[in-house]
């Protein structure tokens, strides 16, 4: 390609990927709509390919638009970053981490630590939440990055950054998964954990009941370890006191669990982006044996 790609005419791009509108998007990047139709003119141009095609009322990427899409977060994100590393100052100020209370007591110690060493100015506010509601936090603007349980064709781009085996589990004391039905503790009706468990079960013709529902990991945590429930959990977040159930237990497969990173694309920060690479090394370098060793 002869020509180099603008870095502004990218930044337009991925808001207009992330709202699904040239109305929406101009509204982000403060130009107006004909501006950005130019710009995407330009880069189309550039490309020497169509990056959008219409549909109906609606304009929607091509194939080459979705390849594109992929380079240019990349793309803007490291221009971000090169920019911040050339600061005559530390980083400062105030981020908004997202993160169901399944993964906060396990991984944000790792984390926080990591990025409070480094960047001692700034202030992190953490929000617990199930997935679902983080997602709409992070698309509404409320929140600059979250942790989430990533389900395959959710209408959300997450980049995985951890795949872990879903496993059952019991009261290491207690025998409750030898009674039928079998008594469950999961999370509320879309939880992605439940409808995985319940599924199996079913496929494995086990009959069922749901015991207790929470959102809350510490209160589906407690039923499990008195005896009442048999559950389902990442291997990471096993508690002591708790026994993994297998096949000679009569349960049957679960699939893994994909843990993922959702960004607030509609207005990235420094400080966003150097917590979301915290993130990353601190997941990628955690294993499960001191995980559970360190409790």
């Amino acid at each position: 390609m002869a020509h180099m790609l603008d870095i502004d005419q990218l930044r337009t791009f991925v808001a207009i990927a992330d709202t699904g509108s040239f109305t929406k998007a101009a509204d982000l990047v403060h130009k107006t709509q004909s501006a950005v139709s130019m710009q995407m003119k330009r880069l189309e141009e550039r490309l020497g390919r169509p990056i959008f095609e219409r549909d109906g009322r609606y304009s929607r990427l091509t194939e080459d638009g979705d390849r594109l899409l992929d380079y240019a977060r990349r793309i803007v994100r490291l221009n971000m970053e090169c920019l911040a590393s050339f600061g005559d100052v530390d980083l400062a100020g105030r981020v908004r981490l997202g993160v169901p209370d399944d993964y906060a007591d396990r991984y944000l110690p790792e984390i926080l630590a990591r990025f409070s060493r480094s960047n001692p100015k700034v202030e992190v506010t953490v929000v617990c939440e199930p997935t679902p509601m983080l997602v709409e936090r992070v698309n509404s603007g409320d929140l600059d990055l979250a942790i989430i349980t990533h389900v395959d064709g959710k209408n959300y781009s997450a980049e995985i950054i951890r795949v872990e085996q879903l496993l059952w589990v019991t009261s290491a004391r207690h025998c409750v998964h030898d009674e039928t039905p079998l008594p469950l503790a999961l999370g509320r009706p879309n939880c992605n954990w439940r409808q995985s468990a319940t599924e199996a079960l079913e496929n494995a013709g086990r009959p069922f009941r749901v015991l207790y529902a929470s959102w809350n990991s510490t209160a589906v945590g407690a039923a499990v370890l008195a005896g009442l429930a048999v559950s389902v959990l990442p291997e990471s977040a096993v508690r002591p006191g708790m026994r993994v159930l297998g096949p000679s237990d009569g349960m049957p497969a679960l699939p893994a669990c994909k843990i993922g990173l959702v960004r607030n694309h509609h207005d990235p920060t420094a400080l966003a982006n150097a917590l979301a690479e915290h993130i990353v090394q601190s997941l990628d370098n955690l294993n499960v044996n001191r995980l559970q060793a360190a409790e």
